[in-house]
C-alpha cells in the first residue's frame, strides 16, 4: 500500500490542485457575464456557422459540467450552465467543445485515433485490472501480462487525450478572438476557465501512467 501511494501521490496531488483550479475559476467566471450577452448555445452556433458547420446541433443535457462533442451524432451537448448562461465561462466552455466539432470535421488525427480506442478502452479499464491481479494471484504471470496490456491501452488513450484537449482549446480561443465574440479582457476568464480544465487531463494521465508503472514494477519486481 506504501508502495502504491509512492508512485500515485504525484498525480493525486496535481489532480486535487487541478480540481480546485476549476472549481475557483468556473466559479468565478460563471458569474461575469459577458459584454455581448450571449448565451453558451448561441456562441457555439455562432462559431459553428462561421465554419461551415451547420449540421451539427446544439442541443442541452443534463448534469453539470456534462458538456461534451458527440462525433457520430454530429450533436454538440452543452450542460444547462453553459448552454443557457451568457457568462464569460460558459462561453469558452462552449467554443472549448465547439473546438472538437471543428477537429472531427477536418479530421484531425488524435480525435479520430482517440474514438477508435473507446471499446478497448471500456474493456481494458476493468478487465486489465482483474486479469492482471488474477495472474498475480495464481501466480500466472502470462495472463498478468495480458492484464497489464489491457490497461495499457486506458493509459494511452489518456496520453491520447491529451493534444486532443490542448488542440480544441487552442482552436477555441483563437475561434473567439476571431470572430469578436468576446472582447479582450473577457478572453483572460476564458484562459483561467480553459487552462484549470486542461489541467484535469494532464492529471489524468499521470495517474493512469502512474498506475500502469505501479503495476509493471509489481510484475517485474515479483520473485516466486
Amino acid at each position: 500500500m506504501i508502495l502504491y501511494f509512492l508512485f500515485a501521490l504525484p498525480a493525486l496531488l496535481l489532480g486535487l490542485f487541478a480540481q480546485w483550479k476549476v472549481k475557483s475559476a468556473y466559479s468565478t467566471y460563471t458569474q461575469v457575464t459577458t459584454v455581448r450577452r450571449v448565451t453558451g448555445a448561441q456562441v457555439a452556433r455562432q462559431l459553428l456557422d462561421s465554419q461551415g458547420l451547420q449540421q451539427v446541433e446544439v442541443t442541452e443535457t443534463q448534469g453539470f459540467l456534462s458538456d461534451h462533442y458527440d462525433p457520430r451524432g454530429k450533436v454538440l451537448r452543452l450542460s444547462p450552465e453553459v448552454y443557457r448562461g451568457a457568462s464569460v465561462a460558459a462561453a469558452g466552455i462552449a467554443a472549448h467543445e465547439m473546438g472538437h466539432a471543428l477537429q472531427d470535421a477536418q479530421g484531425y488525427q488524435f480525435l479520430i485515433l482517440r474514438s477508435a480506442m473507446v471499446p478497448a478502452v471500456q474493456l481494458g479499464s476493468w478487465v486489465g485490472p482483474l486479469m492482471f491481479f488474477a495472474g498475480l494471484i495464481m501466480r500466472m504471470p502470462g495472463l498478468a501480462w495480458i492484464g497489464l496490456i489491457f490497461f495499457g491501452a486506458t493509459t494511452l488513450f489518456s496520453l491520447i487525450t491529451l493534444p486532443v484537449e490542448f488542440d480544441a482549446t487552442k482552436r477555441a480561443k483563437q475561434l473567439l478572438t476571431d470572430q469578436g465574440v468576446l472582447v479582450s479582457n473577457e478572453m483572460e476568464g476564458v484562459n483561467k476557465v480553459l487552462d484549470a480544465a486542461a489541467l484535469t487531463y494532464v492529471a489524468g494521465a499521470l495517474q493512469a501512467l502512474s498506475t500502469l508503472l505501479y503495476y509493471a514494477f509489481l510484475l517485474v519486481g515479483r520473485r516466486d
